[in-house]
């Protein structure tokens, strides 16, 4: 039942501390027939235990500043319970530690809660089809950092680590968003070979994130 239910809509889970928050997401998505909250928390653990109990889900919008458990602390769980989660996390500020830490912890965006209905609906979709989604406030900045890192001259010392044909290839669809199922039909491999492309490129290039391993393909022009 719960796989026919999440082709007809988008399922989301709603965890905030504030129940206004949520009442407020709620009623931004109510007008969207695609777009259905089908369960909400106000503490990251009783989170946890809803999304076993609908297996359903696939997109996720979290706090990032609660107690007891915090945002990223909960993005990390979640992906233990279901690896396939599409998590974006909500916040009043930003900055490029916090947006590195969640998509290092797992996360696939970062929005503020002054969004529109638009952006969310706009969010919510694109993170289900498999992409990020920043605020354009947050995208600025990223870009931003990243334009300052790529005009940055690599030291001399640091020559880029030798990839492999494939690994460019896998690395070149990373930076353009491409989530692992959509660069497995892409180059005619499976998700598991991608992971695996994935975690080896991280390794060689010594990168915490994705965040950071753009960062460093820009600055060895590894990818354009």
């Amino acid at each position: 039942m719960n796989e026919l239910v999440s082709e007809d809509f988008i399922a989301v889970l709603v965890l905030d501390d504030h129940q206004m928050v949520i009442e407020g997401v709620k009623t931004l998505l109510k007008s969207r027939p695609n777009i259905r909250v089908v369960a909400e928390a106000n503490r990251g653990a009783d989170a946890l235990q809803l999304l076993v109990k609908h297996p359903e889900v696939q997109v996720v919008l979290t706090d990032l500043n609660m107690p007891q458990m915090s945002g990223l602390e909960f993005i990390r769980a979640a992906r233990e319970v279901n690896s396939k989660l599409r998590i974006v996390a909500l916040s009043m500020f930003y900055d490029q530690a916090s947006v590195t830490d969640v998509l290092s912890a797992g996360g696939c965006g970062y929005m503020l809660k002054s969004l529109g209905p638009e952006e969310l609906i706009q969010a919510i979709e694109q993170v289900a089809a498999g992409r990020t989604y920043f605020s354009s406030e947050v995208g600025s900045m990223l870009l931003q950092n990243l334009e300052l890192t790529a005009l940055r001259p690599a030291p001399a010392a640091d020559a880029p680590v030798p990839l492999t044909v494939r690994e460019r290839e896998v690395l070149e669809l990373i930076s353009k968003e491409y989530s692992n199922h959509h660069i497995a039909e892409k180059l005619f491999i499976s998700e598991r070979t991608v992971e695996t492309h994935r975690k080896n490129i991280l390794t060689k290039t010594n990168s915490k994130s994705i965040i950071g391993l753009i960062r460093y393909a820009l600055r060895h022009r590894l990818i354009q």
